[in-house]
């Protein structure tokens, strides 16, 4: 009697016990079928009736679309996004002696973007980028007597982080939306949607240490009326359509994402683009980029740039020039008279081949006109091969060479293979 009961209720006990498995766990599993299997075998070992594992089938799917449907709301919304950029250089930096020759793999940028649109006038985004240490500086971990070289880590840090609020269309306005926290700042993202080769490295503005692209505060941006048309968006560019341009407009720390507020000065930064002609030639526009503030540093020296940016954009043809004058950078390590040009083309022949071309010119004092430190010229040419579509998934061969005009100090050459990897 003993014998029967306790065969019952392991039984029992085991049907529990395996009703609380399929219901927890089962939901995870890939293949419906396989549920289906192992319920079949139950039912022929005698463990459970047809009609109890029939019902056992049923209970699992409704808990696993309960489940399912729990992972769907909460994934609702969420977009995620990668970029990085893997190269391989070689060549020698400049100097007044012997120059530094090099050769070497680089990790040369990581971004791993993860949004979420929580309403449909309120959105988030936090972007993760990877950076090579290059410092002496040690750090010994507790309790050990072993110090850690970090000259040359791969480091993660913020480049994004923010709210965004998005705004209804207002008269001339199209989609307008404010930024608030770690944003854009309203030059470099733009250029960089025009000019896809950052994977070569950062544009003319950032390049001679003016700016970055990104920085603590607040920014205001929208389209300029309505969109442009539906053609152009789909073979040259969905980036900031908007019909008549586009407008940005911010005030921030002033010293960029990775470096700290080192006084009590804000920044303001604009763009302001105009379409002239959107009807007739769609790729032209016409750029003015300001900032006006005090550079980052205790001492608050002027920090003033001003850029005028002409750009034609085509299915098969690219072509920028742009012309800056000011003083002072976000840093705030001088505020030296600074003047520089630059122009850029991309040729595209064919859908999967890509050649590009540049030449920056900058002087970083006008102060003096007898002081030619620093001062040069750079030249950049290289083919790129498209993966997929055209500017994602990508492999760029380049030949960037800087001549200076200090007597004495030799160029700067460099042959570069990068690969680009977007999602």
């Amino acid at each position: 009697m003993m014998k029967g009961f306790m065969g019952k209720t392991g039984i029992f006990s085991l049907f529990l016990l395996l009703q609380f498995t399929f219901a927890a766990g089962l939901a995870a599993v890939a293949h419906a079928g396989e549920t289906g299997v192992l319920v079949d075998k139950l039912v022929e070992k005698g463990v459970l009736s047809r009609t109890e594992g029939d019902e056992l089938l049923e209970e699992t799917k409704e808990t696993k679309n309960e489940d399912l449907d729990k992972i769907a709301k909460a994934l609702k919304g969420i977009k995620i996004e990668g970029l990085w950029y893997i190269s391989y250089g070689y060549g020698k930096t400049g100097s007044t002696g012997d120059s530094t020759r090099f050769n070497s793999f680089n990790l040369k940028r990581g971004y791993l973007t993860v949004k979420k649109e929580f309403a449909p006038w309120f959105a988030g985004r936090i972007t993760t980028d990877i950076t090579t240490v290059k410092t002496s500086s040690h750090l010994t971990e507790p309790g050990e007597n072993v110090s850690l070289n970090l000259d040359g880590s791969v480091a993660i840090r913020i480049k994004y982080l923010y709210g965004q609020f998005k705004a209804p269309d207002l008269a001339f306005l199209t989609k307008p939306e404010l930024e608030v926290g770690l944003v854009h700042t309203p030059w470099l993202d733009f250029e960089e949607h025009i000019n896809y080769y950052r994977l070569q490295d950062t544009m003319f503005l950032e390049r001679n240490g003016i700016m970055n692209s990104a920085d603590f505060g607040v920014t205001f941006a929208s389209l300029l009326g309505g969109l442009v048309d539906e053609g152009y968006r789909n073979q040259v560019n969905s980036h900031y359509p908007g019909r008549y341009g586009s407008v940005q407009l911010g005030v921030y720390n002033g010293g960029g994402y990775h470096a700290g507020e080192q006084n009590r000065n804000k920044v303001l930064e604009g763009r302001l683009t105009i379409r002239p002609l959107p009807d007739i030639i769609p790729g032209l526009q016409l750029t003015y980029f300001g900032v006006t503030g005090k550079g980052n540093s205790s001492a608050e020296p002027d920090w003033k740039t001003n850029l005028g940016f002409a750009s034609f954009e085509h299915e098969y043809l690219v072509v920028t020039g742009q012309y800056f004058w000011g003083k002072g950078s976000s840093s705030g390590s001088n505020d030296n008279d600074k003047r520089g040009y630059s122009f850029f083309a991309e040729l595209k022949p064919l859908k999967k081949i890509s050649l590009i071309g540049r030449y920056d010119h900058f002087d970083p004092n006008r102060n003096l006109s007898s002081d030619v430190s620093g001062e040069n010229n750079r030249y950049i040419g290289g083919v790129a091969y498209h993966i997929d579509k055209r500017h994602h998934n990508m492999v760029l061969l380049d030949y960037d060479t800087v001549h200076y005009k200090e007597p004495g100090k030799s160029h700067d050459e460099r042959v570069q293979l990068t690969l680009q990897v977007t999602f």
